[in-house]
């Protein structure tokens, strides 16, 4: 079954690695989260409630045919790899979640805090510039 699915496969499992990151408990970690999507290549996604980064790259070992090109010395994390688990045959990735841009992971942040990230603290909000008059706040008339 394996070299089968291989032989007509484009090497999705060799053109990514994932790596898991601890689940964000902060608007800090949200924050950073959002600061990796900002970055080309760069995806999050949440399965069975464990968090990784993904990051598009891919292995240089894979031979121009998409087979590998080390296969008898392949590292033990593509030995153990799976083909039910495999990108090709699997279908739907069962993600719990998947972001692919900051403003999910904003809107994800803002669903579950009613907050949103990204807005200054008071202490980091630049002052105004010299010699700019305050705004006077403007009384609204009685109807």
């Amino acid at each position: 079954m394996e070299s089968i699915l291989c032989g007509h496969c484009t090497a999705a499992c060799c053109r990514y690695l994932a790596i898991e990151i601890d689940s964000p408990s902060s608007a800090r970690d949200y924050d950073d989260i959002r600061w990796y999507l900002m970055h080309e290549g760069i995806s999050v996604f949440v399965e069975e409630g464990d968090w990784y980064i993904q990051v598009r790259a891919r292995c240089k070992s894979l031979g121009p045919d998409n087979l590998c090109q080390i296969y008898e010395t392949r590292p033990q994390i593509c030995r153990a790899y799976q083909p039910n688990n495999c990108d090709y045959s699997a279908g739907d990735h069962g993600y719990d979640h998947l972001f692919t841009h900051a403003k999910q992971i904003e809107q994800f942040y803002f669903e579950r805090t009613g907050k949103r990230l990204g807005q200054p603290k008071p202490s980091e909000r630049k002052p105004r510039a010299a010699g700019r008059p305050k705004k006077k706040a403007r009384r609204k008339q009685p109807a």
